[in-house]
């Protein structure tokens, strides 16, 4: 059973990558995202693709400031920079049952470029 650090290791792995199908495995239809509410492997999909889509694609700068894992639960803070956005701050908290994410919430402060 995979802990929850691997999980994520996994997760930044797929995601630095701009792999759905990857990042799909990490989840599953229990799975539930909150930064508005997406439900499930089909939730996923479309929660993934708006972030690799417009907010953070492939290629832009990601910088992990800080990870503290248990064995079911990862939180991260973090900062990027994309085409189209600064992020200034974000936060993700990442809790695991079954070596797959059961709840991942995220929150950022960030602001269209001009």
């Amino acid at each position: 059973m995979r802990k929850a650090g691997e999980i994520f290791e996994h997760h930044l792995e797929v995601f630095g990558e701009g792999n759905i199908e990857g990042i799909l495995t990490d989840y599953s239809e229990a799975s539930i995202m909150v930064y508005e509410v997406w439900r499930g492997l089909e939730g996923a999909k479309q929660f993934f693709t708006m972030w690799l889509g417009d907010l953070i694609p492939t290629g832009s700068d990601f910088n992990l400031i800080d990870q503290v894992s248990t064995d079911d639960m990862t939180y991260i803070t973090w900062t990027a920079e994309s085409p189209n956005y600064i992020f200034d701050y974000g936060t993700d908290t990442f809790v695991c049952r079954d070596s797959r994410v059961w709840r991942q919430t995220v929150a950022t402060h960030h602001r269209a470029k001009s």
